[in-house]
């Protein structure tokens, strides 16, 4: 333990040793300031390293991670990185990413008492609730996990446009556009959705329309 402790900073070393190596002034323009233009939004898993997995640098990416991907609007973490990511730094894209095979998903479709974990895997089971006729019909239980994990990365989406902070910043910029994503962790691969909110909020957007005004979330990808 101690050992794997050590090597953590010795880790560090080698890293702003090569950072230092291509440019003396790395870190004295990093600390400067952040102009991120991504949000990512993804699952606490250790398995999964944004910045890593999108080859993003220092200072490219804003990141905050939960169990699940989830965004509620109780939780005033995730909607404080929301709202000081979209008024401040003003990102242009937010997304969010989940991954097959995640376990918060699994547990949301177990039959368990998970204790403290509870009302925040419920916010997944309602997920299950709103989609149980698709998900039931997947007889095979791999398949409708994986299939849960979409949906998931789906509702939060949409919770994220339904904060008034990214509808009021759309409609002055047409920016931020929100993104869903799945990482597969089996081939590496980044997985984009393509989830047409247009479509899934045509009927429902009025309901949760807080700036008065006729906006329609677009799929840009400047």
């Amino acid at each position: 333990m101690e050992k794997s402790y050590t090597t953590i900073f010795e880790n560090n070393k080698k890293w702003l040793e090569s950072k230092l190596e291509k440019d003396q002034d790395f870190f004295k323009i990093l600390a400067q300031t952040q102009t991120p233009e991504y949000l990512y939004i993804g699952c606490s898993d250790s398995r999964v390293s944004a910045e890593e997995m999108m080859g993003m640098q220092p200072g490219e990416l804003f990141v905050h991670r939960n169990i699940a991907n989830v965004v509620n609007t109780l939780d005033m973490s995730s909607t404080a990185v929301i709202q000081y990511a979209v008024e401040h730094l003003k990102v242009k894209h937010i997304v969010i990413c989940g991954h097959y095979g995640c376990g918060g998903v699994k547990a949301a479709m177990s039959a368990e008492d998970f204790g403290l974990l509870n009302p925040w895997l419920r916010t997944i089971r309602d997920v299950y609730r709103l989609h149980q006729t698709e998900l039931d019909a997947i007889e095979d239980q791999h398949k409708r996990y994986d299939r849960l994990v979409e949906l998931n990365v789906q509702e939060q989406c949409i919770n994220v446009i339904k904060m008034a902070v990214v509808q009021e910043q759309y409609l002055l910029d047409e920016y931020p556009v929100v993104h869903g994503w799945v990482f597969d962790m089996g081939t590496g691969k980044l997985i984009d959705l393509e989830i047409d909110f247009e479509k899934i909020l045509k009927d429902i957007q009025k309901i949760y329309n807080l700036t008065d005004s006729n906006w329609v979330m677009s799929r840009k990808r400047k």
